[in-house]
């Protein structure tokens, strides 16, 4: 039988990517297969809100490739959200990066390339910022855990190793995220999915090829405690007022 979480509220997550300014997809992970959303994001997010979005994921793409930090964008979305609560993702690789973010009002923050590298870095800002406001990326490549902003080559660990390493830091929640699906609309990697919540070591947000809210259903049902949805949205593919009115 699926995991179950009678306890806990199904969140679901629309996000906006930034990069350059602008809101965009990947298409699996590709920096080179981008898809323009929009140029103006606040719009965006304001739109989120008034469909009942309680929950706004945000990911600075250009912070977590190297390529430069839309960090103002981000402040200026978080402060836009409200009362959405913000989840902020991207390069977020220093515990003054994690605390900058806190400290411009988003809920959680999610770390990823240092926390795979370096187990002791998510304990300490775990230990710092508490479990509720951490979230660890499991961004899956080949049964692997990869960083480095999906760069292709980069290294990995599998991803049930990293789950458990997190885990044992003090991680409490996690991001998964099945790269080749990500931005396809082909459906999520439900297999990836029940063996990490099956795993017991923390709640798991499903996240890469979420496509209707039957996608949604079938994570929530699998014992996920969320999901991320960002091209369904931007697509036309699922209606996000009729998603929250499903599930949240």
């Amino acid at each position: 039988m699926a995991a179950s979480r009678p306890e806990a509220a199904f969140e679901l997550l629309p996000a906006i990517d930034l990069r350059a300014g602008r809101a965009v997809r990947l298409r699996g992970g590709d920096f080179e297969r981008e898809v323009v959303h929009g140029n103006e994001p606040r719009g965006i997010a304001e739109r989120f809100r008034a469909a009942g979005a309680t929950w706004l994921h945000v990911v600075d793409l250009d912070r977590a490739r190297g390529d430069g930090s839309q960090a103002n964008v981000v402040r200026s979305l978080v402060a836009a959200a409200l009362p959405m609560r913000c989840q902020v993702a991207g390069g977020l690789r220093t515990e003054a990066a994690v605390e900058s973010m806190l400290g411009c009002g988003a809920a959680r923050v999610v770390i990823g390339t240092a926390a795979l590298k370096d187990p002791a870095f998510a304990a300490s800002v775990v230990s710092r910022f508490g479990p509720e406001q951490i979230l660890a990326a499991l961004d899956v490549r080949d049964g692997l855990a990869v960083g480095e902003g999906w760069r292709a080559g980069a290294p990995g660990r599998p991803v049930v190793e990293a789950l458990n390493r997190l885990a044992d830091a003090g991680v409490a929640r996690f991001a998964v995220t099945a790269i080749a699906r990500d931005g396809l609309l082909g459906g999520p990697d439900l297999a990836l999915l029940e063996r990490l919540v099956r795993a017991g070591r923390g709640a798991i947000v499903a996240s890469g090829g979420i496509a209707s809210i039957d996608d949604l259903r079938a994570v929530r049902d699998l014992g996920c405690a969320g999901a991320i949805v960002g091209s369904a949205l931007y697509e036309g593919r699922i209606d996000l007022a009729e998603a929250v009115a499903a599930l949240v």
